[in-house]
């Protein structure tokens, strides 16, 4: 298949030259011009975000939930027990839904139910800020609320973090948005990487046009920084002509039903959504994100079905 990540054979000569040569080094700190490479074709993994309850859980960062019936009541254990009697892939454990009482203890032992319960952690989504200028105690207090998500992320055995550029202050430009969201994902990937986590910034909030989120993740130094690619979050005309022109950079993919367009809500095309990071040569979690008005525990089936009939087909 035509792909940006298809090896060519002297390519793949040079690497496996590298390899019995023990030349393979860890990958250095450089802005990424180019999408990720890859060898081999597409895989798209099926999983699942615990956002897709938000509502049921007992607790919820910064807001109250209403009563739910007991038996629909949500924590992150019965959580992953339900993604893996889904048969999902993956499980995403939204941060928002973490006690703040939670210890070490309880991190691990979502690692431990997943593992057991043959579901991946395919990563935690966080609701920092980086728009905040460098110097400035609201960025420290940013920078600090991530690396204790990166720490937690590292727990849990999850390999992803999605994370915001976030909405800037008054008096913050949007040219300083765009340096102060570089300089925040480059200090924070300096410690993710170090403990192996991949940060995924999404098209979210001031930029959900394809060209500043380029712009953003390809000045980024670091090889651990890339887009968190959420279907429904571009503010454009097409909204597929984004995803294909940001799928070769995606780390991490998260697919609502709906987007909107204009004054329009549309659904989305999962056929269509699916063949765009086919043809990028995408390789990891396709992540269904419900945030519809329906019962996520009827719906979210619904869903994953027809995500599971299309992944079928393109495998």
């Amino acid at each position: 298949m035509n792909s940006p990540f298809n090896i060519s054979r002297r390519n793949l000569l040079r690497q496996a030259a590298l390899i019995s040569a023990g030349g393979i080094l860890a990958p250095t700190a450089s802005a990424i011009p180019q999408a990720f490479s890859r060898s081999g074709d597409s895989k798209l993994r099926l999983a699942l975000a615990a956002y897709s309850f938000g509502k049921y859980f007992a607790y919820t960062k910064d807001r109250k939930n209403a009563p739910v019936p007991a038996d629909q009541q949500m924590d992150m254990q019965k959580f992953i027990r339900f993604c893996a009697a889904s048969g999902v892939d993956g499980a995403e454990l939204t941060s928002y839904y973490f006690n703040p009482q939670d210890q070490d203890q309880d991190f691990l032992a979502c690692r431990h139910l997943a593992h057991i319960s043959g579901v991946s952690v395919s990563g935690t989504a966080i609701g920092n800020n980086f728009s905040h200028p460098k110097g400035s105690e609201e960025r420290e207090k940013q920078m600090a609320y991530t690396r204790q998500w990166i720490d937690r992320a590292a727990l849990m055995g999850a390999p992803h973090i999605r994370v915001f550029a976030g909405i800037p202050p008054k008096g913050v430009s949007e040219e300083q948005l765009e340096t102060n969201a570089i300089e925040s994902l480059e200090e924070a990937a300096d410690y993710a990487g170090s403990k192996g986590i991949f940060l995924g910034i999404e098209n979210h909030d001031s930029i959900s046009t394809p060209d500043r989120l380029l712009r953003i993740t390809k000045a980024v130094k670091s090889p651990w920084v890339g887009i968190n690619l959420d279907t429904a979050n571009f503010r454009v005309e097409d909204p597929y002509a984004a995803m294909v022109e940001t799928a070769p950079f995606a780390l991490n993919v998260q697919l609502k039903e709906k987007f909107t367009v204009g004054k329009k809500r549309l659904t989305t095309d999962i056929p269509r959504v699916m063949g765009i990071l086919r043809d990028a040569g995408y390789q990891g979690f396709v992540v269904l994100e419900y945030e519809e008005k329906g019962n996520p525990y009827e719906e979210v089936p619904r869903l994953l079905d027809l995500m599971r009939q299309e992944l079928s087909v393109a495998s």
